[in-house]
């Protein structure tokens, strides 16, 4: 009557026909809704090739950095955080021009020894100033 036969379970399987045809569709969704981050780099506008303007030299602002991170606007020591200020005041100084943009050319000049971070502060701090025409000179040193 009764018997100790155990009874035979089925073996489960897990259908993977379909794996691939779902891998494939998160692939295409992760890259349909991915977005790239392409504002790396620092946002400058270069001017044409060859375009030489006159400048009257009131119009422009020296900005020195030496290699030990000390900073000179026109000659004066200035300190990181202070760079704004004295920027702006310069602006207003010089005005406007007829475009309604700062007449005022900031010109940043490094050495090769200069720290990278202290040199992306300080034009920082002269873009929040309201700067639009910044001049990057060829640090001097050895090369």
């Amino acid at each position: 009557m009764f018997t100790d036969k155990k009874k035979k379970k089925g073996e489960s399987q897990i259908p993977t026909a379909s794996l691939p045809d779902i891998v494939f569709l998160l692939l295409i969704f992760f890259l349909v809704t991915t977005t790239i981050d392409l504002d790396k780099g620092i946002d400058l506008t270069l001017p044409e090739k060859g375009g030489e303007v006159k400048v009257r030299s009131e119009n422009i602002s020296n900005v020195l950095i030496n290699a030990t991170g000390q900073i000179l606007i026109d000659e004066e020591p200035v300190e990181v955080p202070s760079i704004r200020e004295v920027v702006e005041d310069k602006i207003q100084a010089r005005g406007f021009g007829a475009d309604g943009k700062p007449i005022l050319i900031v010109s940043i000049k490094t050495d090769r020894e200069t720290d990278y971070n202290t040199y992306i502060e300080v034009l920082d701090q002269i873009k929040l100033a309201g700067a639009t025409k910044i001049s990057i000179a060829e640090p001097e040193g050895k090369r």
